[in-house]
């Protein structure tokens, strides 16, 4: 984790901890599963108490990627949800709409323009984006345990990509905020694709994330907050 990025999220507890309601600074909900939701009404109100800041070029292309990125692991796992009788993906498709809901506020609180708008299932503006889908989903469809792989995979993603663009963060806290709940998720919800990985007799290897990276995720209880 990067020094700005640390200082960052210790102002975002040192903000929860002053909030007049006692509240903590988690905008996320956590079942027994880890399936993890973001209450998108309590992230509204956590980000009316930050700064909108200026964003570099850097952080722009990031929020405009991981707007698009979570409707990926949605898509997919709609796609695999049509194939395949197992309830996680339906279960982790609704919640990833609560992740990309979460971006589209920064979308708006930006007054960038939404690169999903009012696209459908499988629709992307970034073309590779639109690629991988359509990969993901032919990998996925084969079998049960090669969709859940894809699930795994795609959680390994948000979790890689996310720890990229937090280095590339200045000193816009409500990003941080954002960024730090969504990859709390995808942890979670990385656990719960290995689980049923190995609940139905699969392996799994890691993609984009180490060996001890992964091993540290899924070796580690659920994370609520």
């Amino acid at each position: 984790m990067g020094v700005r990025y640390f200082l960052l999220i210790v102002i975002l507890v040192l903000l929860g901890g002053c909030g007049g309601d006692g509240g903590s600074i988690s905008i996320a909900s956590v079942d027994r599963n880890g399936y993890t939701t973001v209450n998108n009404n309590q992230l509204s109100v956590q980000l009316t108490n930050l700064t909108v800041g200026t964003l570099s070029a850097d952080e722009t292309a990031g929020v405009l990627l991981m707007r698009e990125e979570e409707k990926l692991a949605r898509d997919v796992y709609r796609s695999l949800a049509n194939l395949f009788s197992q309830p996680i993906f339906d279960n982790i498709a609704d919640i990833e709409e609560t992740h990309m809901q979460a971006m589209l506020l920064l979308v708006q609180r930006y007054n960038l323009t939404d690169p999903v708008g009012s696209q459908g299932i499988g629709s992307f503006t970034d073309p590779q984006l639109q690629q991988l889908y359509v990969q993901l989903v032919d990998e996925g469809s084969s079998d049960l345990v090669a969709g859940l792989s894809i699930g795994a995979r795609i959680e390994e993603l948000d979790i890689a990509d996310i720890s990229r663009l937090e280095t590339q963060l200045e000193d816009n806290a409500d990003i941080a905020l954002v960024y730090d709940n969504l990859k709390r998720g995808s942890r979670n919800h990385l656990r719960a694709f290995y689980q049923q990985i190995v609940s139905n007799g699969g392996s799994y290897t890691p993609v984009y994330l180490s060996a001890d990276e992964f091993n540290a995720i899924i070796n580690s209880d659920i994370e609520r907050g």
